[in-house]
Order: C-alpha cells, then structure tokens, then sequence
C-alpha cells in the first residue's frame, strides 16, 4: 500500500507540516520519495511507526526522547507496547482521580493529593532508561557482552531468589536488620551483574515493584503475597538512611 502524504496525514490524525517535520528530524522518513516531484510517499510500516510515536505522545514523551527510544537498538515493539499500556492504564487512574477531585473540590475538601502523578513519572523514567543509551545501560551491555542464554537465565533466577528471601521475611518490619540486609545484598548483587545500583537507581527499582504490574506478580509469585510491598518500602528505607 503506497500513499501519499495528503492521504497518510489523514489516517494518522496529523498535520502534513507534522509530517514534514518528523521527516527533518528523522523521526519518521517517508517510504519513498517521488525524485522528480519531491512528493513523499507512506507505507503500512509508516504507519505502524506512525503508531508508535502516537503512542508515546500521547503519554508526553518528548520527540527527542521518542526518536532515542525508536532508534535503540534494543528497542522491541512488543515490550514497548506492554509499557505504554501500563503507562496508559496510570493515566486513566491519574485522570479518574482527577474526576473525582472536583467532586471534592466542590465540597470545599482538600484534593491536593489527587494531583500526585509520581508513579506514572517514575514508570516514564525507566522506560526510557531501557531503550536509551544511559551510563547504566551501557555498563550493562559490556557485562552482559558473552554471557550465554544459560548464564542470563541462572543470574535471572539468582535475582528472583532476593524475592523469595523478602518473602520469608514477611510479617517483618521493613526497617528490621534482616530485611535491610537482603536489600543491600541485592543491590550489591546488580551492581556486580548488571550495572553500578546506586540508590537513586535501586529506589527506581523499589518503586516500580509495587507500580509494574508483571512485575508485582511475579515477585509476588515467587516470594508470596505482599512481597513487592514489603521489598519496595524496605528499598525506600533503605535509600533514605
């Protein structure tokens, strides 16, 4: 399917000078380009790259931070999806708050908490840490450089093992001695592994455990009910000492 740029601008909802403008930033490159006429033609790949980045506008992403995450060599348009559906779903919550907060405002309540959109910028934050080329990342890729699908799925399992520990140790308190060792045993074990888990970094991790969906079950799943609960706030103390 060949179209034109009139046509094309139509089913993807924007500007032909949008258009134009994602082709000067290399953000979205026609499928051709007529030589003669200078006319840029579209394709079912544009269009589904026309998806993408109308995905992540949608969720505010800026066209730089758009045009990184794309031309990652990494990037999967599988987990991309699962990440902007999780993204989608904290802003649908974010907006129904925000509903409700007018009920209350018109109540004379105070509904400055509903304006809280923490957990949708820390989610925002790590999926473009995954795609960009960060420090983290790239300490990461040289770690990873030769490792087999053998190795990676044994640390994999080592890192879910930290799970089941937190989870034999629910029921405790987050600030106990037990618990704070098994957060500083993890996070020594992702800096030996993967890459330096400094606690800005390991208070990311803790607060996605508890925002990820996968992610909560599946520790949920291995160290039990409450589990990501538990890891996430012992983190959080954890990094504020």
């Amino acid at each position: 399917m060949k179209m034109p740029i009139k046509e094309f601008a139509r089913l993807s909802g924007v500007s032909v000078r949008t258009l134009h403008y994602y082709d000067e930033i290399d953000l979205l490159r026609p499928a051709s380009v007529d030589g003669q006429t200078g006319y840029r033609f579209y394709d079912e790949d544009s269009l589904l790259r026309m998806q993408e980045i109308l995905f992540y506008r949608e969720l505010d992403f800026s066209l730089k931070s758009i045009a990184e995450i794309l031309s990652s060599p990494h990037y999967s348009k599988e987990e991309a999806l699962e990440q902007q559906k999780t993204l989608l779903t904290l802003k649908k919550e974010r907006l129904e708050r925000l509903i409700d907060a007018i009920d209350g405002a018109l109540k004379g309540e105070n509904v400055m908490k509903a304006f809280d959109n923490s957990k949708m910028e820390q989610y925002m934050e790590e999926a473009k840490a995954r795609w960009s080329k960060t420090e983290a990342w790239q300490e990461y890729e040289a770690k990873a450089a030769g490792r087999t699908a053998e190795t990676e799925k044994d640390l994999g399992e080592q890192m879910m093992a930290f799970f089941a520990r937190f989870g034999a140790l629910r029921g405790e308190d987050p600030d106990s001695e037990p618990v704070q060792q098994v957060v500083a045993a993890l996070q020594q074990f992702i800096t030996d592994h993967y890459y330096t888990c400094t606690k800005e970094i390991l208070r990311n991790l803790g607060q996605m455990y508890t925002v990820v969906g996968s992610m909560k079950d599946n520790i949920d799943a291995r160290g039990g009910a409450g589990t990501a609960e538990l890891a996430a706030r012992a983190i959080e103390i954890y990094c504020s000492k």
